[in-house]
């Protein structure tokens, strides 16, 4: 039950989302439609363009066509600046905009009824259909909400075969399992939940849940993991944990705390808009005290709500949202896909790189490093042997082999009487000759003799090791490895050249690792961890949050540690879980895209810093003139003239934002 709550919400958050979409669209295109007769009526662009139009009930109509604008197309800004002062404590883009737009609206109104004074409802009007588009592209250009834990929930199997005392087998929802039942596990099928075996031996896949790249043997008395595959062999498992004490479950709720504390990052348009905040409030109220002394109250309000209105550019509202658009489109051509436009943002000031090993580092299948004959056994002799028999299993060590066959153009050879040896290896009958293809322990369980000096170096290598037997006698030894990724080493080359460090963190063996580390030249390895001591390693990597780190993964396994990470980084080809969780995805797998990736989010930042200029400094500059600091030589900033400067800064971030340019993130894989 817990479980399907928890699908309900997750599905619930990602379609809210696209809602939210939905409904910015709808009150731009409303509150636009509202706002032309706003525009026609207002006395400032009447001035500006020099006509007249004035009838009996006009100021009423223009009012209440204001107050449609306010209430119905500004209440998300209103909401937002809402939770931005009371639940995130901070002001930021919402509160800056509710700032304008709620001193215009009041300002306007008491105009209106009750005050001598021009009203500001054209700037209402267009600093709210500003917003509200900047708000929308922005929004668009997003993936949207992660689903992540709906995909965790999502691999777990629903239904068990439940056998009762008697020994009858029964499928029964997994909601109804309670710890000590004993359920069956046919071959093939997925673990429902953790537990214990008690009858049988099989081979289980847990590679996206461990990261250990070698399917494991078990047997009577050892633990299975729920959402591991099973092999060949038919379990009978007792269940040991259930609901929240599961593995996948403890992995459901490190990745959502970790996205929890994750969500209140400010992106970089939220920290320039809460100093402009502070500014406008600190410049309104020295306005408002200065000429309430020296003028009078009328033109003290006057002069502060101008102060207010300026101090929040619409182009702002317009600058970075037109960045985020462009250098997603860009992104997304170059086959990377941002999710987390707020983390995204700081992956041009990464310290650290931690990489996952089985798929991101490597490709996460087996290749054949080293065949080894015995003395007048031939090398394509031998393969052609190992091929033809392993053809007939699925196992990910078969798979290298036959890989290998094919790439060589090796004819298979009749295989009959195949079968497959549970964690020792397979047999077959090919020209009425036994063959059999062992693990190193049934090599030692059989007493057959083998070179033990070379496959200890190939062991310590981290390779996986069979052999060859042709009726009961040695024909030779494969040795396989998962292979490394060909774009891997330019990209530790990369990062090390820019100062950055490097770092393995693997649920795989200690061998395997540091062999991979020490080839590609890494930083730091950490082998055999568990998803918790992932996520805790990226913790302590954070040095208290004075290093920024990058993660790297493609697992299941990776989940909480790309949730924990400052930036997450998805392989393309990983688990949908790996995916949904990370703030960016690398569609190509290609682990150069990191380096892409950070290049990308410094041309953005570039950008955002220069449409920053265009959009806020003049702003900034017209605060002391909007204030009449200058008025007496006769220099003030009236609405008339903070408009048009206000389109003029609207137009240039536009066409600023447009010359964001591929070969600004591209370039490294050129060089590389």
């Amino acid at each position: 039950m817990h479980e399907h709550q928890e699908q309900k919400e997750q599905h619930s958050h990602h379609d809210h989302h696209a809602h939210m979409i939905e409904n910015f669209k709808k009150k731009l295109w409303i509150s636009l439609l509202v706002s032309i007769p706003i525009l026609i009526l207002s006395p400032m662009l009447q001035n500006l363009l020099d006509y007249n139009l004035s009838f009996p009930g006009s100021k009423i109509l223009l009012f209440l066509l204001a107050s449609f604008v306010f209430f119905y197309g500004g209440q998300p800004f209103l909401s937002g600046a809402k939770t931005e002062l009371f639940k995130d404590r901070t002001p930021g883009m919402m509160t800056l905009i509710s700032l304008a737009i709620v001193a215009s609206y009041v300002y306007s109104s008491l105009t209106t009824f009750f005050i001598e004074g021009s009203d500001f409802y054209f700037e209402l009007a267009t600093l709210i259909i500003v917003m509200l588009l900047g708000h929308w592209i922005e929004m668009r250009s997003q993936m949207g909400a992660s689903k992540a834990l709906e995909e965790l929930i999502e691999l777990m199997p629903n239904e068990a075969h439940k056998i009762d005392p008697e020994g009858n087998v029964t499928d029964i929802s997994v909601e109804e399992l309670h710890p000590d039942d004993h359920i069956l596990v046919k071959s093939g099928e997925k673990i429902p939940l953790d537990g214990e075996i008690l009858e049988g031996e099989s081979t289980l896949d847990e590679s996206m849940l461990t990261g250990e790249s070698v399917p494991i043997d078990k047997k009577v008395g050892d633990n299975v993991i729920g959402g591991s595959i099973n092999g060949n062999g038919v379990l009978t498992v007792q269940v040991k944990k259930i609901g929240s004490d599961t593995y996948l479950s403890q992995v459901v709720e490190l990745v959502k705390n970790a996205q929890a504390t994750k969500s209140r990052a400010q992106g970089f348009a939220d920290l320039v808009a809460k100093w402009l905040f502070y500014i406008a409030v600190a410049s309104g109220i020295a306005t408002l005290s200065y000429w309430i002394v020296v003028a009078d109250f009328e033109f003290a309000l006057q002069r502060m709500v101008t102060v207010l209105i300026i101090a929040c550019p619409h182009a702002l509202g317009l600058a970075m949202p037109l960045v985020s658009a462009v250098s997603t489109s860009i992104a997304a051509k170059e086959g990377l896909l941002i999710r987390n436009r707020t983390q995204f943002e700081s992956a041009r000031k990464i310290d650290k790189v931690v990489f996952d090993k089985t798929g991101t580092l490597t490709e996460g299948q087996f290749g054949v490093d080293d065949i080894l004959p015995v003395k007048g056994i031939k090398e394509e002799d031998l393969l052609q042997i190992a091929y033809s028999v392993e053809s007939q299993s699925d196992h990910p060590i078969a798979k290298g082999i036959v890989r290998e066959g094919e790439k060589r153009g090796l004819s298979k050879l009749a295989v009959t009487d195949f079968e497959n040896l549970t964690g020792r290896g397979l047999k077959a009958t090919i020209e009425k000759e036994a063959i059999s293809i062992l693990s190193p322990g049934a090599m030692k369980e059989r007493e057959i003799s083998f070179d033990t000096n070379h496959f200890s170096k190939l062991a310590e290598e981290g390779k996986t090791v069979v052999f060859v037997l042709k009726e009961n006698t040695l024909q030779g030894m494969l040795a396989l490895s998962d292979i490394i990724r060909s774009s891997a080493y330019e990209t530790i080359q990369k990062l090390s050249e820019r100062g950055i460090e490097s770092i393995m963190i693997t649920g795989d063996n200690e061998k395997v690792a540091q062999n991979v580390g020490k080839e590609l030249g890494l930083t730091q390895v950490v082998a055999e961890v568990l998803p918790d001591e992932k996520s805790k390693h990226i913790q302590r990597l954070k040095e208290n949050g004075t290093k920024k780190v990058a993660m790297v993964g493609d697992g299941i396994n990776d989940a909480p540690a790309l949730a924990e990470a400052d930036i997450g980084i998805a392989i393309g080809a990983g688990t949908d879980v790996a995916i949904e969780t990370a703030d960016i995805v690398l569609v190509d797998s290609d682990p150069r895209d990191v380096l892409n990736v950070m290049n990308l989010s410094k041309a953005t930042h570039r950008k955002n810093v220069q449409n920053l200029v265009w959009a806020a400094g003049y702003n900034i500059i017209a605060i002391p003139l909007a204030a009449g600091v200058l008025i007496n030589q006769g220099i003030v900033i009236t609405p008339a003239i903070g408009a048009a400067v206000m389109s003029l800064s609207t137009i240039i971030v536009a066409i600023n934002a447009r010359l964001l340019k591929v070969d600004d993130v591209t370039q490294n894989k050129q060089d590389a």
